[in-house]
C-alpha cells in the first residue's frame, strides 16, 4: 500500500531507532496492530561494505549515513556550539547504525540523586528498571563478564561471554594496579559468538560508523522482528505534527511523503521514539489553539534540561608496541570513580599521593581504555605520498606505539539548556528547525578536569609521552541527547509520569532518553532500551 496510512491502528510509533523498534516489536508480538513512521530511509544491508570503504577513504568528511542538507538543518545558538548532525542517523535503525555499542546499566545512585550533588531523584529506582535491563540485554545480545566490582547488582549472567582484554588493556592494567585503580571488562552489544541469527564479530574495526558484518546490534533487528509479527513500517515519512481531539487525546500523526503529500495516521495509542532532539521539536511543532505552547507542555518544560555527556581524554606514544586498531571497540574500563569521583589516587608501593582527593562537587566519571588510538595502518597508507619500501618503512615507524584513555562525564540538569524552535530557519517541509541552546557550568568543567588528572596519572605511570589532552577548554559532546521531556510525578515539574505517559495527554507515551531526569555518565542506550520495553508494557495494559 506504499506510504498511504493504515486504517486506525492500535499503536502508532514515531521513530525506528532502538526505542521505537523494541516498543514496536514488543507490542506487535503481543498481537497489537502497530504502524511505525520513520523520517529516514531503509538502508540496504548490502551497502554496509561500501559505506565502510567510504568512511576510511582519505578526505572523507560527513556522514556515511546520508545525514545533512535541508532535511537535517538545525541551529545551535547556545553558549557552546552543538554539532548535532555529527553523530545522529535518520533511518531504520537510527543511531545504532553507527554507535559504538557500549551498554552499561545506570547505577542506583543515578536514580536516587545519591551522588551528593543535590541532583533531583528519578520517580523510579534501579530495582524498578532492573527486570527491563535484563530483558534489554537479552534483546540486544550483550556480551559481558561479571568482573566489575562497581557494577550494580544483576540477576543473571550476560547473554554472551565478554570479549577478552586487548594487548593495550594489559599495559594499562599493570599501570593501574600500581596506582590502586581497578580495571575490568565492559559489556558490548556485539556478538562474541553467534547470537540471534547474527554472526560473531569478525574484526573489521570500523564499528563507528558502520559494522559490515551485522555482529554489532542495530535496531533494524527488532524492526524485522516487528514486521514478522505483523507491524507495518513506513520509511521516509517525517511526522509534521500531532493532532488532538477534544478529550485530551492524540487523534492522529500527520506525516509527509517524499513528494510532499500529507497523510493522517490515526491510532488508539501513540509512542514517540525519535530521540531527545526530534521529540521535543515535534511536540513544539504541534501547537494549536487548544495547546498554544505545544503538546504535553503545560509545565513549560518540553525541550528544557537538555543534557549530554562530555568527553575527557589524553594520549600519546609509548616506547613499546601497543597494537592499537586491532580492535575497533572498547574492551576494558574503570568505574571506580563513578560513585566516588573525588577519591585520591596513590602509588601503592610508596603511598605517594598522585591525585589528591577532591572535596568539591563532581559528576560521575567513567574511564575508558581506548583500543583505537592513533591512525590505523590503512589510514596511514591511504594518506601517504610514498610507495613500496619507503611506504613500508614509514608505516613501521609511525604505527603501533600510540595509546590513549577516554572517559565520559555526566552533565547535571540545567533549565537553561534546551531544545527549542528556530523560526528563522526551516527544513525541507517548511518547519522550523531545532535550536540547541547548550552550556556547561562550573561543576562539569571541574569534573572533566578531574578525569584528565586521573588519566594523566595512569599515562605517566605507564611511561607515555603525552601529546594531547581533551579537557574543559576543548571538550565536546558524546552525542547522547537526554532530558528534554523529563519524567516525574508532578505535572508542574515534569512532562511524563513514571509510566512514560505524558501528564497532559492520556494516550501519548515517550520512549527515549529524553525522559532522563539526570544523565549519569554511562552510555545511555541500554537504559533507553529498558525504558522502551517498560513503556510498551504500560501501553499494552491500556489497550
Amino acid at each position: 500500500m506504499g506510504r498511504e496510512p493504515s486504517e486506525r491502528v492500535d499503536v502508532c510509533v514515531v521513530g525506528a531507532g532502538p526505542a521505537g523498534a523494541l516498543a514496536a516489536s514488543s507490542l506487535a508480538s503481543d498481537g497489537h496492530d502497530v504502524v511505525v513512521l520513520e523520517a529516514g530511509p531503509r538502508f540496504d544491508f548490502e551497502s554496509r561494505q561500501r559505506r565502510m570503504e567510504e568512511a576510511i577513504r582519505p578526505g572523507h568528511h560527513g556522514s556515511v549515513w546520508e545525514m545533512g542538507g535541508e532535511r537535517d538543518a538545525f541551529s545551535a545558538t547556545g553558549e557552546q556550539y552543538y554539532p548535532l548532525n555529527v553523530a545522529r542517523v535518520k533511518g531504520v535503525g537510527g543511531s545504532t547504525l553507527h554507535w559504538q555499542g557500549m551498554v552499561m546499566r545506570l547505577h542506583p545512585t543515578d536514580f536516587d540523586g545519591g551522588h551528593g550533588n543535590d541532583d533531583p531523584a528519578w520517580p523510579i529506582g534501579y530495582d524498578d528498571l532492573r527486570p527491563y535491563y535484563a530483558d534489554a540485554e537479552r534483546a540486544l545480545g550483550v556480551a559481558g563478564d561479571a568482573d566489575n566490582p562497581f557494577a550494580p547488582a544483576r540477576e543473571d549472567p550476560f547473554p554472551l561471554p565478554g570479549f577478552p582484554p586487548s594487548h593495550s588493556d594489559s599495559l594499562f592494567a599493570e599501570a593501574c594496579e600500581a596506582l590502586g585503580i581497578t580495571t575490568h571488562s565492559v559489556p558490548n552489544a556485539r556478538n562474541s559468538e553467534g547470537y540471534d541469527g547474527r554472526s560473531a564479530c569478525v574484526g573489521y574495526g570500523t564499528c563507528q560508523p558502520v559494522c559490515p558484518s551485522g555482529a554489532k546490534y542495530d535496531a533494524s533487528v527488532h524492526i524485522q522482528d516487528a514486521e514478522a509479527a505483523g507491524a507495518r513500517v513506513v520509511d521516509r515519512v517525517p511526522v509534521q505534527r500531532l493532532e488532538t481531539d477534544g478529550d485530551g487525546r492524540v487523534s492522529a500523526a500527520v506525516y509527509a511523503t517524499p513528494d510532499g503529500t500529507e497523510h493522517r495516521q490515526a491510532a488508539r495509542e501513540f509512542v514517540l521514539a525519535a530521540g531527545g532532539v526530534e521529540i521535543p521539536r515535534l511536540l513544539l511543532l504541534s501547537r494549536s489553539a487548544a495547546h498554544p505552547d505545544g503538546l504535553a507542555n503545560a509545565s513549560g518544560l518540553v525541550g528544557r534540561y537538555f543534557m549530554d555527556h562530555l568527553f575527557a581524554g589524553a594520549g600519546g606514544t609509548l616506547d613499546r608496541e601497543t597494537r592499537q586498531n586491532h580492535v575497533g571497540f572498547i574492551t576494558s574500563e574503570c568505574h571506580q570513580f563513578y560513585d566516588d569521583p573525588g577519591q585520591a589516587v596513590e602509588r601503592i608501593e610508596t603511598g605517594e599521593t598522585v591525585v589528591p582527593s577532591a572535596g568539591e562537587r563532581l559528576s560521575p566519571i567513567k574511564l575508558e581504555f581506548l583500543n583505537y588510538a592513533g591512525p590505523s595502518p590503512v589510514e596511514l597508507a591511504l594518506d601517504a605520498d610514498d610507495w613500496g619500501d619507503s611506504l613500508l618503512a614509514d608505516l613501521r615507524g609511525d604505527y603501533g606505539t600510540s595509546i590513549a584513555m577516554g572517559g565520559l562525564v555526566g552533565q547535571p540538569p540545567r533549565r537553561e539548556n534546551r531544545v527549542t524552535l528556530d523560526t528563522t530557519t526551516t527544513d525541507d517541509h517548511g518547519n522550523p528547525v531545532p535550536d540547541i541552546q547548550w552550556s556547561f557550568g562550573d561543576r562539569l568543567a571541574r569534573s572533566v578536569d578531574r578525569a584528565t588528572d586521573i588519566q594523566h596519572a595512569v599515562l605517566d605511570e605507564l611511561g607515555v609521552d603525552v601529546s594531547w589532552t581533551v579537557g574543559p577548554e576543548n571538550t565536546g559532546p558524546a552525542y547522547h541527547h537526554m532530558g528534554t521531556t523529563r519524567m516525574g510525578t508532578d505535572p508542574e515539574t515534569s512532562v511524563v509520569n513514571p509510566q512514560l505517559r505524558t501528564h497532559d495527554l492520556a494516550n501519548l507515551t515517550v520512549a527515549s532518553s529524553s525522559v532522563f531526569v539526570t544523565s549519569g555518565s554511562m552510555n545511555p542506550t541500554l537504559t533507553i532500551a529498558a525504558l522502551a520495553l517498560k513503556a510498551a508494557d504500560h501501553v499494552a495494559e491500556r489497550l
